[in-house]
This record gives C-alpha cells, sequence and structure tokens, in this order.
C-alpha cells in the first residue's frame, strides 16, 4: 500500500471536517478532544473518514497500521512499512507540546526502552521516520494542524541523552541520600524515619510547536477557520513514489488555497546548514 503523509493531506482537502466533537464524540467513538485528535489522524491516513460502519473501519485500520499505541508510549500509530505517528493536542497556535518523560524523537528505534514490546515487534523494523502532527483544537474545533517529520523537527538522541545521564549523574551523587537504579533521572528510597516513602525524580521535557520553531519560512494565519501546514525534506519527499508525487503536485494546481513551495529549513543538529524541503500549506 502506498500509504505516506501525502494520503492523509489529500484527505485533510477533499474531506474537510474541523468539528471534532460534533463528528466523533457525537458518534461515540470517543470521550475527549485528544482522544477526537487521534481518532482524525488514523481516518486521514487510512483514508476512512466517510466510513460510518464500524466495523469496516476496523478492517481498513487492520490494512494500513501495524501498530496503534497508548497514551504512555510512543509512537500512536505505525503505517504498515511506512512511517510512525505521533500525535499532539494543543489549545491555542502559540502553545508548546508536552512531552513529559519522551524527549523529541528524530527517529524511532526498535531499541528503544521508551516502546513496547507490542510496538517492537509489530513488523521487522530497526528505525523508522516520526511524523508529529500536531493539532490546535480549540472548543472541540480543528484550528490548524502542522506535520513535520522528527529529523527536520528534533536533534540527535545524543543530545538529550548527554542532558538526563548528566543530570541523573549529579543527582546520585548527592550525600546522605539513598538512591536506587531507575530509569527515570532517580529516585530515593526510605525518605522518612520508618523508610516507607520514596521520591520519584522524572524529567519532563516539551518542545516549541512547529508554527514557532518554522516561522522563518511560514507565517500562521490566525484569521482563517482552517489552515494546514507540512514540512517534508526534499529526500523524504523524493522517497515517495513518483505516482504519488505527480497526483499530488497536480492537486495543488487545481485546489484553491493548497500549495507547495521549495524552502531551505534549518538542521536541528546544526543550524548553521540548510536543507531542501517542501512547505506544503492548505488555508479554508
Amino acid at each position: 500500500m502506498d500509504i505516506s503523509i501525502l494520503t492523509a493531506i489529500q484527505n485533510i482537502i477533499t474531506n474537510p471536517i474541523d468539528r471534532l466533537g460534533e463528528f466523533y464524540v457525537a458518534r461515540n467513538r470517543i470521550n475527549n478532544m485528544g482522544g477526537a485528535l487521534e481518532e482524525y489522524v488514523k481516518d486521514i491516513f487510512a483514508s476512512t473518514i466517510g466510513e460510518m460502519d464500524s466495523h469496516e473501519r476496523i478492517k481498513q485500520f487492520d490494512k494500513v497500521f501495524s501498530y496503534m499505541g497508548n497514551q504512555n508510549n510512543p509512537p500512536d500509530l505505525i503505517i504498515r512499512g511506512g512511517d510512525a505517528v505521533e500525535v499532539k493536542k494543543i489549545e491555542s497556535i502559540g502553545a508548546d507540546l508536552a512531552l513529559n518523560s519522551s524527549y523529541p524523537k528524530a527517529k524511532l528505534f526498535s531499541n528503544s526502552p521508551m516502546i513496547t514490546r507490542a510496538c517492537r515487534t509489530c513488523e521487522d523494523w530497526n528505525e523508522k521516520d516520526i511524523l508529529y502532527v500536531v493539532g490546535v483544537v480549540n472548543k472541540s474545533v480543528l484550528k490548524k494542524l502542522y506535520m513535520i517529520f522528527g529529523i527536520d523537527y528534533a536533534a540527535n538522541a545524543d543530545v538529550y541523552e548527554r542532558i538526563k545521564n548528566r543530570l541523573s549523574k549529579g543527582i546520585n551523587l548527592i550525600p546522605d541520600i539513598e538512591f536506587t537504579e531507575t530509569k527515570e533521572l532517580g529516585r530515593v528510597n526510605r525518605a522518612d524515619p520508618l523508610g516507607i516513602t520514596y521520591l520519584r525524580i522524572r524529567g519532563m521535557w516539551g518542545i516549541e510547536n512547529p508554527a514557532k520553531v518554522f516561522s522563518y519560512i511560514h507565517q500562521i494565519n490566525r484569521n482563517k477557520s482552517f489552515e494546514l501546514m507540512a514540512i517534508i525534506n526534499l529526500d523524504k519527499y523524493m522517497s515517495f513514489s513518483e505516482k504519488q508525487r505527480i497526483l499530488f503536485e497536480k492537486s495543488a494546481n487545481e485546489i484553491l488555497g493548497f500549495s507547495i513551495k521549495d524552502v531551505l529549513i534549518k538542521t536541528p543538529d546544526n543550524p548553521a546548514n540548510a536543507k531542501k524541503a517542501k512547505l506544503i500549506t492548505y488555508i479554508r
């Protein structure tokens, strides 16, 4: 199956649904806006936006996705033979993304301790590109949607691991406190005289949303009812099939508000280096 971010963008444009609350919550598919956004993202990749038969929708999901995850472990989705997808909801254009204990990822690796066994074994894979899909949802209405690959958004894992390891090492050197081994930054045991209280020390990662990060190539229009912004580096874009790219570019020439531009973006590991990319926008 030739399923990619281009598939999702085409479905966003040809099957517009902004009122996530009415479409998903009202149909009892989900009971919160974060969940509604995730269901919407599944539908745009699986081409099931108009599918009202739950059984048929599940059958299509089984064809398209090899993994659908949970809230505690990334990613939210894996496309069979394709990319991983992480969905994030924010409530305003300027809000940052809360990543909690998981730092942002340039790539997803099968040996990562943050993923589940089900994710690790869903396919025969070692690494995957990870696509961040960020929705601005206000009062159950999807106002903006940003789509950006981790390789163009986050630094190499070594950058974050170095900070994490230095903090963890420093915490464990504090004298007169009993620490124990943990995957978190630290854990203090026997914090009270009875020896029954413990303290977990966790990192809480966050990152600026793509609209802020890429404001140097595109300014979000606050006055439009809906806006899509997607950025795809040229190597990734050219990895999609020629047939898919031709149809995608043909749509951009025919649909009002749909645009594809050649741009240069900063490389996360070295902002002095620029790389070629496609800036894809759709405004209505």
